[in-house]
């Protein structure tokens, strides 16, 4: 990984709870787990020996069951609690080294927290709620009125500003604890099962607007889940942990196909994989594509010779311009039609990112393959309705 792309990194971070640590070191370091240390020494062990980096502008998530230590490990990322043994560093600087005043910049400044429970003040209104960490920055309250109202607004609250907490459904709640957050312009998202008290349809919704907020703002987020499916449609990086300790690392892709043990395949097995797998993991080239200057006669012959009854039309630059098939072919042969009219121009396309689990219902009812494009409508390939259900199996 490169250096200059990590914002944060942990080094080796444990966190112990109890009085007799040095002798919990020692039993973890000859080979202890964490039940006999508590059961010989009473000490909890929480975070046993964690490492990893998080690059700028990507989601890290952290996914365990209760007690596996990912909430530890984000409280300790902000210092709500102090590591027993380890280091983070923030932009190559660790943040355990930070006087009070440094300490209080990076919290003010750098990063900012969304928890399950949204913690926001009933006595104040949206508009107030989002604004208070300006508030107390010292904002001014024009500024931070305006910078509050740019982000409820982004958000998909605006009209909301002067409504009272108690008006909100949960969804909308949560939307005001990430706009809380955001208002602050922070490096670092850290996000404690935010969504997890919604019911599936509003977390759904939520899981999405991040996605769409985190492309937009470039934000780097760590994300706690206990939720496989939550994991892999959100995580750049996904991190299973087990007993204080990450059992594997990797991209959703990888992870589901190279499960290091028993344990992450036991979670894998329960993940929708239409949120693992991606457009590009399923397309493939079209066997027949031609230019449009090449005329019916080559078309026809390009046809039969791939054995298909249709061809995707491109440009000089391989821009998509349409599918011909074989019988419209065949009517610009006999002159009924020109190849400009035979042409079907209005025809599905999705991008390489596009979630498998997106296309299912278009896919279903796609007369042709599904053309790939990228952002300058360039054909990069095709996904047929097969691939796309034989992906979900």
């Amino acid at each position: 990984m490169n250096n200059k792309n990590v914002v944060l990194e942990v080094k080796n971070l444990s966190k112990l709870f109890g009085k007799n640590k040095v002798p919990a070191f020692e039993m973890i370091k000859n080979g202890s787990d964490k039940r006999e240390v508590a059961k010989k020494l009473g000490v909890t062990v929480a975070v046993n020996d964690v490492s990893f980096q998080v690059e700028r502008g990507k989601i890290f998530v952290l996914i365990g069951l209760s007690g596996s230590g990912k909430s530890t490990v984000v409280r300790c990322l902000n210092l709500l609690q102090k590591p027993t043994s380890g280091d983070i560093l923030f932009e190559g600087k660790s943040i355990l080294s930070f006087d009070k005043k440094e300490l209080l910049e990076y919290r003010r400044y750098k990063v900012s927290m969304v928890f399950q429970s949204f913690g926001l003040m009933s006595h104040r209104d949206v508009l107030e709620n989002v604004a208070y960490g300006l508030e107390v920055r010292g904002t001014k309250k024009e500024e931070r009125e305006n910078r509050a109202r740019e982000i409820i607004k982004l958000v998909g609250l605006e009209g909301w500003e002067n409504k009272s907490i108690s008006q909100l459904s949960g969804g909308m709640r949560q939307r005001v604890g990430i706009a809380r957050a955001l208002a602050n312009d922070p490096e670092i998202l850290l996000m404690d099962e935010p969504f997890s008290a919604l019911d599936p349809l509003v977390r759904s919704d939520m899981q999405f607007e991040l996605l769409s907020l985190q492309k937009k703002l470039n934000k780097t987020v760590v994300f706690i889940t206990h939720d496989i499916n939550e994991a892999f449609k959100l995580g750049d990086m996904v991190a299973i942990m087990k007993d204080g300790k990450i059992i594997q690392m990797d991209t959703p892709e990888n992870m589901a196909a190279n499960p290091a043990n028993e344990y992450v395949e036991s979670f894998i097995n329960s993940v929708d994989k239409g949120q693992i797998y991606s457009v590009k993991h399923i397309m493939q080239t079209p066997s027949c594509m031609i230019r449009i200057k090449d005329g019916a006669n080559n078309a026809l012959k390009q046809m039969r010779d791939h054995s298909v009854s249709s061809a995707y039309v491109v440009g000089e630059n391989l821009e998509l311009i349409g599918i011909l098939t074989i019988d419209d072919a065949m009517r610009v042969r006999t002159g009924e039609i020109s190849i400009q009219d035979a042409v079907i121009r209005d025809i599905l396309t999705t991008n390489e990112d596009t979630l498998v689990s997106d296309l299912i219902s278009t896919a279903a009812s796609a007369k042709y393959p599904i053309a790939v494009v990228d952002e300058d409508n360039h054909l990069k390939g095709i996904v047929s309705k097969a691939a796309v259900l034989s992906s979900l199996v």
